[in-house]
């Protein structure tokens, strides 16, 4: 009954396969058949049953990884394969056998039918053992490591006659139990002579930074001008430098200036790969690397700016368009390399939200003609894989999208296809079915011209994208190509047809978007207060001042368009956004700090006038004017109510307060610092007062006569009064 259904399987699937193809699989077929009615195959038949129920898979507590595997095989590559074997249950397994089987006669003929194999849930026969490797007895909790190494010269392997990915079998048995994984053995065409043309592919990788952290000694430095405890771009933007290179030192700690060297090799390596940098990385780098094209600046988000629909937000926090348009990103690129005459290609890369028109307009708008979609772009899910580009007119002109795609994407971004899809849970295993899935998309159409796109992710590990970058190259059914060549290929679609493919919400998740509010709520408050003290504190008429708060200003906004960037889902990146949001919040803090009260001590009046002094602390590099207010909570206690004072940058000024009191006691004097719009900032201070009256004035003699007057007299009539009969 088995061999019949299979049997009927393989009809179905001959009759959508070319002539000469039909004519190959029912040979193939006829063969099979044979062999398992003559019993030549049968010592493989209960590795091809197990796979075919998977009630091993479903009943077994043991679990097998799949750590490293031959990409592409060729004529002379062989087969290596490394996997572990891990004991989750409770007692000791004894010793086992891992063995691999291969069906080198099989085509795939859907995307459904790899997917089905890759989540065991089709009937496909593996008969051609590959070989075994035995397995010690592993204790509970335990894990064993094993390798099966095939020689190209291989049975198994020389029977492949056609390239192509292959069904593989791994299968583990230990005691009266086993488990199995499935994935993929792709031939390349070397050595078979049935090659067809190669499908064109680019790889595109971002290059930033996910450790950007508030320089906290260069924001004081700012503050203070202090240039000791800055570096060399910071002591010149304390005079007045706010040159992008200068301020990001400034207020951007060096730690997230980290270039990981291996990365360096790895892009050195493949020079296919094609690099899209953050500028203002690159600008933080001693030795920037050469990049394909550059992306807005910081990653800043423009398919979120898009969706919030709220100029006047961003701007209000420090984020104007001036900031993160594709002149900046030019400039900072000149910056890095520098040369203010270079020239390169200028691509903005999608965030949080989608590509909807109202964000590719505004990319366009910005000067970015051509945008990286890296999900959710591509609605379709059927058919046959094509050029990943699209040419959609907007009002601020046509953009060209390059769109990544999904599945391949997926897969080197460490994304299985499907959780079901077990072997896919290890790089190995992706790195697998990457090679598989797009040998079989160049079989689908293997003469129509495509180039498709796959994109890493901003945290992608160097080791990670070696190895998928050196697959790719070692597939002879892929051809690299260059961004440029892929934003000139023929679209796949464009006018009407392309703007009816064009998402039409946002859909920035509620999480996103409480976040960006409060991102924005949080840039606005310590922008604000920096304006503030510009306008209602510091002494303007300073030569130099406003230079020095407009450097304030740019270091305030580069963090703010560093937070303000999009974090691809990555909580690395997250953090950081956090914490150079926080370096915002600091830089206020430190300056409208650096003008405080020093502390004062208790008043102890013994007359009914007395004076209060005040001391004013400004740490400031620029000298300040405010004014400062005192008022008690005792109507017989009372101090004059405000002064105006100058203060010299990194030094003291005192006021004097004039207190009265009417008759003794105590209260508290409440010292207030207001600008110059009387508004209150900084920490206000109590000073205590106490009055003990003393008599040692024209007033006290007075007092005292009248006194002695009154009891002389009551003296008198005391001994002088008439007195009542009746006494």
């Amino acid at each position: 009954m088995a061999v019949c259904e299979e049997t009927e399987q393989a009809g179905r699937r001959v009759n959508r396969l070319p002539l000469h193809a039909r004519w190959r699989r029912i040979v193939t077929g006829l063969l099979l058949t044979v062999a398992f009615l003559t019993g030549m195959i049968a010592p493989t038949a209960h590795a091809d049953d197990a796979a075919a129920t998977g009630a091993a898979e479903t009943t077994t507590s043991s679990t097998i990884t799949l750590t490293s595997a031959t990409a592409v095989v060729t004529s002379t590559s062989g087969y290596h394969l490394t996997a572990m074997i891990t004991n989750t249950g409770k007692t000791a397994w004894s010793a086992g056998t891992v063995s691999l089987y291969v069906n080198p006669m099989y085509t795939f003929v859907s995307r459904t039918d790899m997917q089905e194999w890759s989540q065991n849930e089709n009937r496909i026969p593996t008969p051609s053992s590959l070989g075994s490797a035995s397995v010690p007895e592993i204790a509970p909790g335990a894990t064993a490591t094993v390798s099966i190494d095939v020689k190209a010269d291989d049975g198994a392997l020389g029977r492949i006659a056609n390239w192509g990915p292959k069904p593989l079998l791994l299968s583990y048995a230990h005691d009266d139990d086993s488990a199995q994984l499935r994935t993929f053995l792709t031939r390349s065409s070397d050595g078979l002579g049935n090659a067809t043309p190669a499908m064109k592919i680019t790889v595109a990788m971002p290059l930033t930074s996910s450790h950007w952290t508030a320089n906290s000694e260069g924001l004081e430095g700012l503050v203070t001008g202090d240039t000791t405890t800055n570096t060399s771009a910071n002591a010149n933007t304390g005079d007045g430098d706010t040159s992008s290179s200068s301020v990001a030192a400034a207020a951007l700690d060096q730690d997230h200036a980290r270039f990981d060297r291996t990365l360096a090799q790895t892009m050195t390596k493949h020079a296919g790969l094609q690099t899209i940098a953050d500028p203002t990385y690159l600008d933080a780098l001693a030795m920037p690397p050469q990049v394909t094209a550059v992306m807005q600046p910081a990653g800043f988000d423009i398919t979120t700016y898009a969706a919030k629909g709220d100029a006047q937000a961003y701007a209000n926090a420090g984020v104007g368009t001036d900031q993160w348009n594709a002149q900046s990103a030019l400039g900072h690129y000149r910056d890095a390399i520098g040369d203010q005459q270079a020239s390169t290609r200028t691509v903005a890369w999608q965030g949080n939200a989608k590509w909807t028109l109202k964000a590719l307009t505004e990319a366009r708008r910005q000067g970015y003609d051509t945008v990286i979609a890296t999900h959710d772009f591509d609605s379709s899910s059927s058919g046959t894989v094509h050029t990943g580009t699209a040419v959609v007119p907007t009002e601020a002109g046509d953009v060209t999208v390059l769109v990544e795609q999904r599945e391949l994407s997926n897969l080197v971004k460490g994304k299985a296809t499907s959780r079901r899809a077990k072997a896919e849970a290890t790089e190995a295993g992706r790195l697998a079915r990457f090679v598989a899935q797009s040998a079989f998309y160049q079989m689908e159409q293997p003469y129509t011209d495509r180039n498709l796109l796959v994109c890493f992710d901003q945290s992608a590990a160097a080791a990670t994208v070696d190895a998928f970058m050196t697959a790719i190259e070692q597939s002879s059914w892929l051809q690299l190509t260059d961004l440029d060549t892929l934003a000139k290929a023929t679209p796949h679609v464009t006018g009407e047809d392309a703007a009816a493919e064009v998402p039409d919400e946002a859909k920035l998740t509620d999480a996103k978007a409480t976040d960006l509010d409060n991102t924005l709520s949080a840039l606005t408050a310590s922008h604000g207060d920096i304006i503030r003290f510009r306008d209602a504190i510091l002494d303007a008429t300073s030569n130099g001042s406003s230079a020095w708060i407009d450097t304030l200003l740019a270091a305030h906004n580069e963090l703010a368009l560093h937070a303000l960037s999009s974090d691809g889902g990555s909580a690395g990146v997250q953090d950081a956004s956090r914490t150079v949001s926080a370096g915002t919040r600091q830089l206020a803090d430190d300056l409208l700090g650096g003008v405080h009260l020093t502390p004062s001590e208790a008043v102890t009046m013994v007359s009914e006038t007395a004076s209060m002094p005040v001391t004013i602390s400004n740490t400031t590099a620029y000298p300040v004017t405010i004014r400062v207010s005192s008022i008690t909570d005792s109507p017989e206690i009372v101090t004059s109510r405000t002064n105006t004072v100058t203060i010299a940058p990194r030094s003291e000024s005192q006021v004097t307060f004039t207190l009265r009191a009417a008759t003794s006691g105590s209260t508290a004097a409440h010292v207030t610092l207001l600008d110059r719009t009387d508004q209150a900032f900084g920490l206000a201070q109590d000073t205590p007062i106490t009055c003990v009256l003393k008599i040692s004035d024209k007033t006290g003699f007075v007092i005292i006569g009248l006194a002695v007057l009154l009891g002389i007299l009551g003296l008198w009539r005391q001994f002088n009064r008439k007195k009542d009969p009746d006494e």
